[in-house]
């Protein structure tokens, strides 16, 4: 976690110090008052100066909204969001009106999004933290039609012994197509080609 201690006449110039130092802002930072400064004769300060840890608080919620907001407002799409970090994993809600734009052509821009907060909330970060960003449920509608797309597909293979081979996917999307085959005794999955071109292929066992 970065920090630094920094003396000044005042706790205020002590934390002006620190926080010039580390380059963020006060809202950013847990203060810890190590030392006061000295008082002499009818108020004056005395010899010993204030002294202050400024510690860097470590917040990829804030970080994630506050890079969404500026990435939309540049898009013209006023939008409110909804956080939550549990373990090792950032989930990020979007709501607001022209949410389809946000989302893109079978969600190409909501994972390009979702690609640039993971690369601005993990910049520095000893531990990776994984981004999910959803939009009007997209996430849990796109794996249901992967689910029922990969079954249509597999039972084609059976039935015609024939391989397919699926269009270009990110690896989360991949990972729904070989999971939901991997039980199926007639078929076997494995992925072709070259990111971000990379596809599966269902084939007969």
């Amino acid at each position: 976690m970065k920090f630094t201690e920094k003396t000044g006449k005042t706790v205020e110039e002590a934390v002006k110090n620190a926080l010039e130092e580390l380059g963020v802002a006060k809202d950013k930072v847990a203060i810890d008052v190590i030392e006061e400064p000295s008082r002499g004769f009818l108020g004056m300060f005395g010899t010993r100066l204030a002294k202050v840890k400024v510690t860097v608080v470590d917040s990829p919620e804030s970080d994630a909204v506050n890079f969404l907001s500026s990435v939309l407002e540049n898009m013209e799409i006023e939008a409110k969001y909804k956080t939550k970090l549990k373990g090792e994993t950032l989930y990020i809600e979007v709501f607001g009106k022209d949410m389809g734009v946000l989302i893109g052509r079978r969600g190409q821009t909501l994972d390009s999004i979702q690609y640039l907060v993971s690369l601005v909330i993990n910049k520095q970060r000893d531990k990776y933290i994984r981004v999910v960003l959803d939009t009007e449920d997209y996430r849990r509608k796109r794996e249901q039609t992967l689910i029922r797309l990969a079954n249509k597909l597999a039972n084609q293979v059976k039935i015609k012994k024939q391989d397919i081979v699926l269009e270009p996917m990110n690896p989360y999307e991949r990972r729904i197509i070989h999971s939901t085959l991997q039980s199926n005794p007639y078929i076997q999955t494995k992925s072709q080609g070259e990111e971000p071109f990379r596809k599966v292929v269902i084939a007969a066992k």
